[in-house]
């Protein structure tokens, strides 16, 4: 029996990584592209649109 592959575009650099268990970064494509991306959400250049759900804590920093 045949398994069609997935193949998903990486979001930090747009190359096409297959998805399958053996990559171990994915949806990215690499170690790198993965840290990248996690190093946006650390500073805070990421964001998911919505009302705070720790609405004392925002009201804290703004």
């Amino acid at each position: 029996m045949n398994k069609k592959t997935t193949s998903v575009d990486c979001p930090n650099c747009q190359r096409s990584v297959e998805w399958k268990d053996e990559n171990n970064f994915r949806p990215f494509c690499s170690k790198r592209c993965k840290l990248i991306d996690f190093g946006g959400w650390a500073n805070e250049l990421n964001s998911i649109p919505g009302e705070s759900a720790y609405p004392a804590l925002a009201d804290e920093y703004d």
